[in-house]
């Protein structure tokens, strides 16, 4: 569910106009339902309060510190992948306990300035990284946690670039050599495994491949208590599917009514890391019509937003809806493309949209996670300005860039 919705022919966002929104605030424009954000995130956590999960949201999913502090003010931690995405976590206030650190490629200054701002965990993906936290926390004289993320080697049901847990996937240890790594874990003396981590992949519609996940480490964690190795937590990702076309996602009820069970009988305190499931559907991309293009073959609807402001359909052949703002009963089959000099620089490739024409705005749906967090100044072009909506009320949460913007970090040569 989500709070973009036509009233008498116009979309609206919450109670706000959302071509009014366009006319103020220009286009390509991002905007955000704060309702809609904290409803996913309330139902989120009422559905998991039987174990009291810890929900770590995906700061990558997006990471404007706007939807950060929302989500920390409601209770959140965070799931982080890089020290910029740390520097966010606590530049809103998120508590270092409630932060959990994945990505397979930590810099040793990353891993120093989290082992110091006193992070949660790290999520280890191999025994060159859990070496390296090591010997970086023994430099610091400290002791830091870390949990071993478990590649289970379990089909996500995905796109091919969005699976994380097969074993030909570059994520995780599989089951054998974690194994051997947490027999040996007092020879890493500044270090404390404490936890699993698995994350099989990313909009995964059904509850089957998490439970298949879940078994497998859970039966993991049996075989390691056989052994005398106790562990604190299980951290069990994110993935949740969100409706970008005509998926049937679970909810989060449903999705709760089947791993609960699973992750009560481990007697581990739960983690989890959703993204997508909380912003997905709490944001639109707004772009304008520029031009009408027929040709003998094809309708191309030529938009001012672009792969820089909206990468997914380009990178995945992602699919997201495209809606008038002002409700036209009358379709035609078209490509909705933007403004890049690159031929893959589209938002919709022969669709029944609406029968649009210059100078009207179109929404792309779904667009609140991997949309601004993905973008780019690819053809020295402005990324776009966000703004969040809350009722009556909205907020400018990022500003348009301007032209110094895009050379503000750049310096001339000068030869001799």
């Amino acid at each position: 569910m989500h709070d973009f919705v036509y009233k008498n022919k116009n979309l609206f966002c919450e109670n706000i106009k959302v071509q009014d929104l366009a006319a103020r605030f220009g286009t390509p424009l991002h905007i955000y339902s704060y309702n809609t954000l904290m409803d996913h995130f309330i139902k989120l956590r009422k559905a998991f309060s039987a174990i009291q999960a810890l929900i770590c949201y995906s700061v990558k999913a997006n990471s404007n510190l706007a939807i950060l502090k929302v989500l920390v003010n409601l209770g959140a931690g965070l799931d982080i992948v890089s020290g910029g995405e740390l520097f966010r976590a606590l530049k809103v206030g998120c508590p270092a306990n409630k932060i959990v650190y994945a990505s397979v490629g930590k810099t040793e200054a990353e891993i120093a300035t989290a082992i110091t701002e006193g992070i949660l965990f790290f999520n280890v993906e191999s025994l060159p990284e859990l070496m390296s936290i090591d010997r970086i926390a023994c430099q610091l004289g400290k002791i830091t946690r870390v949990a071993i993320r478990i590649n289970p080697d379990v089909e996500a049901k995905t796109h091919k670039f969005i699976t994380t847990g097969k074993i030909t996937n570059k994520f995780g240890i599989d089951l054998n050599n974690a194994y051997k790594i947490l027999l040996l874990r007092n020879k890493f003396r500044n270090v404390k495994i404490c936890g699993l981590h698995i994350h099989i992949g990313s909009q995964i519609t059904e509850s089957a491949p998490f439970v298949a996940a879940i078994k497998k480490v859970a039966d993991f964690i049996r075989k390691l208590e056989s052994k005398g190795i106790s562990l604190e937590y299980l951290n069990i990702g994110g993935g949740l599917g969100i409706i970008y076309a005509n998926e049937a996602p679970q909810t989060a009820q449903v999705y709760a009514n089947e791993v609960v069970p699973l992750l009560k009988s481990t007697g581990l305190k739960i983690i989890m890391e959703p993204g997508r499931f909380i912003v997905g559907n709490a944001g639109i991309l707004v772009t304008k019509v520029l031009y009408i293009k027929n040709t003998p073959k094809k309708k191309f609807v030529i938009v001012d937003g672009g792969m820089n402001d909206l990468i997914r359909p380009a990178l995945y052949g992602a699919y997201h809806n495209i809606l008038p703002l002002r409700k036209i009963s009358k379709t035609e089959k078209a490509d909705v493309v933007g403004p890049i000099c690159e031929s893959g620089d589209f938002l919709a490739k022969e669709r029944l949209i609406a029968n649009v024409k210059e100078g009207d705005y179109l929404a792309v749906m779904s667009a609140g996670a991997y949309g601004f967090s993905m973008s780019s100044n690819y053809n020295s072009r402005l990324r776009a300005a966000e703004v969040m909506v809350s009722k009556n009320k909205v907020c400018v949460i990022r500003k348009r860039e301007t032209y110094a913007d895009l050379v503000r970090n750049e310096l001339l040569f000068k030869a001799k």
